[in-house]
């Protein structure tokens, strides 16, 4: 075989995937026993954290290595004002690569910008071409479920889900590469997203009377602020008396889901080893961001960055990665995997990227002792909160109508703005009015005891505030860039606390046109 230039990359994401509900994780029940095993052999980050627990704004900043207030995308609904010099696919396309996206896309990029691409969204027809009988029974099901879990099992059987339909896109694209070629492969499964469906075997796997209790109930929302309990309401309006016993299915369905795509990932790994590519691939498992699974009375995601909602797995895996299992001490963000994959193909980054080079852990050498030691994440697209006062109502605003039984992504949610950084254990939220919270999230990884309030955290507290000002600042956006003279100074991996001189004072001088 024709030596490569460069290995392999294939990033699997799943959408709102829950980073604590694997046995690894010290959940309970085995809902991904071959992700688990699989992690052993790689570097599985603990503290790895999504930039916006929002889909469109966490993968346009993986795609970018940039943060939501940055590249404009701060919504589901902003593809079109992504804002960067060059993304993930830019430079992978630079470097030789075969590009293919099988799965959902939902980011800045369309399926044209792709050499290959076997699309599909949460329902039967956004994009999947279901060409047989079973396939497009399984698309009039999916459409009918308006997003909402099914109390029967799917049908239609295994083959006709998504996630199996996705790993026969990424074998089938694999198969055409030419000999030699680098490739890149963006499997992105829908799941276990809402609607939360699931076929036989998984649908009695985990059954609803058998699940582990939750932590804290809808009694715990008062003290998380107005908007998580805003959402309990419209809950409760929608599913009424039954809400606790629809809850309790959907996350049985959820679990379901979760073993699903542990069994297909396991296929996708097999067709690697089956075609002796694996070697020369390096694979990064992560999802965009989580979901409440039933904490607190609630279900899917909304408002603010609750530890439950921005944390997320994330495994590397593959040549000249460590196989040295969990990392329980380095943060890491969704923003570093654009300028992780620029360091290992020794690619300048892009002017603007806010992400830093996660290379030192991965191989396990020339560690920095503070580059990653904080996380940060922010969330909002503007203005005042909204409340009841307003009178807007949920047909009005569009959180309700013919697709969906309810967005919990809406007007209420996903205005104002909040910003939450991570550190020693703790977990700092702040919005626009000034209102915080503090976690003592290693040891409270539920956030169910309030620390902002207490005087024996005050010192933490001003900690944590410094560190918010300061990671806000870094995340402020270099471009424009000053169009007379002064020249930006950026360290060509993305960190702040190495020492780097450029030696030409110009070679850093980057000066995009926008």
């Amino acid at each position: 075989m024709k030596e490569k230039k460069a290995k392999n990359l294939i990033i699997v994401m799943t959408d709102q995937q829950r980073a604590d509900l694997r046995k690894s994780c010290g959940y309970e029940l085995d809902t991904m026993p071959f992700l688990d095993e699989w992690a052993e052999g790689g570097v599985d980050f603990d503290c790895a954290y999504t930039s916006n627990p929002t889909c469109m704004p966490a993968r346009v900043s993986m795609f970018t290595g940039r943060y939501s207030q940055a590249h404009r995308v701060r919504t589901n609904h902003n593809s079109t004002d992504a804002l960067y010099t060059k993304d993930l696919l830019d430079i992978l396309k630079e470097n030789g690569y075969k590009t293919a996206l099988c799965g959902k896309n939902h980011s800045h990029r369309s399926i044209e910008d792709f050499d290959f691409c076997e699309e599909n969204g949460h329902l039967g027809y956004e994009g999947e071409v279901n060409s047989t009988d079973g396939q497009g029974e399984f698309a009039e099901f999916l459409c009918k479920t308006k997003h909402m879990e099914v109390d029967f099992p799917s049908p239609g059987g295994i083959e006709v889900q998504h996630p199996y339909r996705n790993v026969s896109s990424a074998l089938k694209f694999i198969d055409s590469v030419e000999d030699g070629r680098p490739f890149f492969a963006w499997v992105s499964f829908a799941e276990p997203h809402n609607p939360y469906q699931v076929p036989e075997p998984y649908f009695d796997m985990f059954p609803p009377e058998k699940l582990p209790d939750i932590h804290a109930g809808k009694e715990i929302l008062p003290s998380k602020g107005k908007r998580f309990c805003r959402v309990r309401e419209n809950w409760e309006e929608i599913l009424g008396e039954d809400i606790e016993k629809r809850i309790l299915r959907s996350r049985s369905n959820y679990h379901g889901m979760l073993r699903l795509i542990d069994d297909q990932f396991k296929r996708l790994i097999e067709g690697l080893r089956q075609r002796n590519v694996e070697e020369d691939t390096i694979v990064l498992f992560l999802s965009d961001h989580g979901d409440f699974a039933g904490e607190y009375g609630l279900i899917r995601k909304g408002p603010d960055l609750p530890q439950l909602l921005t944390r997320i797995p994330m495994i590397w895996r593959g040549p000249g990665i460590a196989g040295r299992g969990k990392d329980e001490s380095h943060y890491v963000s969704i923003a570093d995997i654009m300028p992780t994959v620029c360091d290992m193909l020794g690619t300048e980054l892009p002017f603007g990227t806010q992400g830093k080079s996660i290379l030192p852990l991965l191989e396990n050498k020339n560690i920095s002792e503070n580059e990653f030691d904080s996380a940060y994440a922010e969330s909002g697209y503007g203005g005042l909160y909204w409340d009841e006062e307003d009178g807007l109502s949920m047909e009005a605003e569009g959180a309700i109508h013919s697709g969906v039984t309810y967005d919990c992504l809406n007007t209420w949610t996903q205005c104002g703005q909040v910003r939450a950084v991570w550190h020693k254990g703790y977990h700092l939220q702040l919005d626009m009015m000034g209102t915080g919270h503090l976690y003592d999230v290693a040891a409270d990884p539920y956030e169910l005891k309030e620390l902002w309030d207490l005087q024996e955290y005050a010192s933490v507290k001003m900690e944590m505030l410094n560190l918010l000002a300061a990671s806000m600042m870094k995340a402020a956006d270099p471009i424009p860039v000053p169009h007379h003279r002064y020249r930006t100074k950026v360290h060509p991996k993305g960190y702040w606390n190495q020492e780097y001189h450029s030696g030409d004072p110009g070679v850093r001088r980057l000066f995009p046109k926008m």
